[in-house]
């Protein structure tokens, strides 16, 4: 029992989880609620990428040396800790729904926490653990402030707006979580 609890104190859990619940509440308060069926999907991204940034910056520990030259088999918890991350990210706005506004339909919600999840994965591979929330976060900005594109590069760009049952957006998302989280899994931060 005290393995875990280190690893998650290591990895700045506590912090990351207390942003996402700060976040979950901002929105809960926030979201306008006027019955007509789902907001904006725009504040259903947004909440799902300030989760995965604050918990991307648990991807590394307090020293990369310590960490590689630890006997233990770092893959299987690598995967795991990603794992977890989209499942919990994904389940905030899951649970503003049912308190409260219905931010998107879970359909879209899973496509984008996997998609973003896996970003951050890559995020921490290529740009290292302390700036594994570029890749999301700059995703997310070219989704929004980029004019929509045509065809399936467009669609492939703007995966996070579009809407759940798109094949290429569910695509995307897949190959991003799958490819981020067997990169970071063989590679680390």
């Amino acid at each position: 029992m005290r393995w875990p609890v280190l690893y998650a104190r290591s990895r700045h859990l506590p912090a990351s989880a207390a942003v996402v619940a700060l976040t979950a509440l901002a929105v809960w308060l926030l979201a306008p609620d006027d019955g007509q069926g789902p907001a904006d999907p725009r504040v259903t991204v947004l909440v799902l990428a300030a989760g995965v940034t604050a918990a991307a910056a648990g991807l590394g520990g307090q020293d990369a040396a310590l960490d590689r030259t630890a006997a233990i088999r770092w893959a299987p918890r690598r995967v795991a800790h990603v794992l977890l991350i989209g499942t919990v990210v994904g389940a905030v706005p899951s649970a503003v729904r049912v308190l409260g506004p219905e931010l998107a339909a879970v359909p879209f919600i899973v496509r984008d926490s996997a998609g973003l999840t896996g970003l951050a994965a890559l995020g921490a591979v290529v740009c290292g653990a302390p700036y594994a929330w570029t890749l999301p976060v700059g995703w997310l900005a070219f989704t929004l402030f980029a004019p929509a594109g045509t065809g399936i590069v467009g669609q492939v760009g703007g995966w996070l707006l579009l809407p759940p049952g798109t094949a290429v957006a569910t695509w995307t998302a897949a190959v991003l979580l799958v490819s981020g989280t067997a990169l970071y899994a063989v590679a680390g931060p």
